[in-house]
């Protein structure tokens, strides 16, 4: 992204967000579900309820990163083309279904019940493991060296290049793994902070010229009311 970024703010800080609520088990994942869109009306909503502003955005490739930012941009009262905008592929999720397949090459039924949910995130939490640590490459993927160095660059070049306030609207996977690079976590505790990241949540990070410092993690204060409990999804 060198050169990509720029411009003056009051507070840099980052706001990291995982897209709405997808249509996991249908044939087309990357796009919102109507809940989806809901969820990221409503965040932009909450921002606006609280005066809070930003000076750049910064987006993945995925057609769920772009819908999400557009569901925030319509609650802001804002145009989605209105700030400066950067996408990405560096913070695209990983393939699931290549990292399953590392542990379990034979075709998956689809997952719509109980029972089947929890087979795929068994395998895809196994998978995972074995990624992360070197032990398997999921076809058309990067090594997770790659994967995290990416991610890493991504971070570097906003402290570098973007004072302000940042939105960066992600999938989970590279979510947990910035997290997870701010904290050192070990690789098993980064793949349960991306298995409990929630549709919509965000997560803060402020920095300065040194690096980055957590602030929040996975937190839903625009559906913290009794009408949007039911709001809240994983997946």
């Amino acid at each position: 992204m060198p050169g990509a970024l720029g411009g003056v703010g009051i507070l840099s800080c980052v706001h990291l967000v995982r897209h709405g609520q997808a249509s996991f088990g249908a044939d087309d994942y990357d796009r919102l579900s109507e809940l989806g869109w809901r969820q990221s009306r409503r965040l932009g909503e909450y921002w606006r309820e609280r005066g809070r502003q930003f000076d750049h955005v910064v987006l993945g490739t995925l057609r769920r990163h772009d819908e999400t930012w557009r569901g925030i941009a319509e609650g802001l009262g804002l145009a989605s083309d209105a700030l400066s905008t950067l996408h990405t592929p560096s913070l695209n999720e990983y393939d699931s279904a290549a990292v399953i397949e590392t542990v379990h090459p034979d075709e998956l039924a689809r997952p719509d019940t109980p029972e089947l949910y929890r087979h795929h995130f068994k395998l895809l939490r196994e998978g995972l493991r074995l990624w992360m640590a070197g032990q398997a490459q999921p076809r058309g993927m990067p090594s997770y060296a790659d994967f995290r160095a990416n991610i890493a660059g991504v971070l570097d070049d906003i402290r570098r290049q973007a004072p302000g306030r940042v939105l960066v609207v992600s999938s989970g996977g590279p979510i947990a793994t910035a997290v997870g690079l701010v904290l050192q976590t070990p690789s098993q505790a980064t793949i349960e902070l991306n298995f409990h990241i929630r549709n919509s949540a965000v997560s803060e990070l402020t920095y300065n010229p040194k690096g980055h410092r957590l602030i929040s993690y996975n937190t839903l204060n625009h559906l913290d009311s009794p009408e949007h409990q039911d709001w809240v999804t994983f997946t």
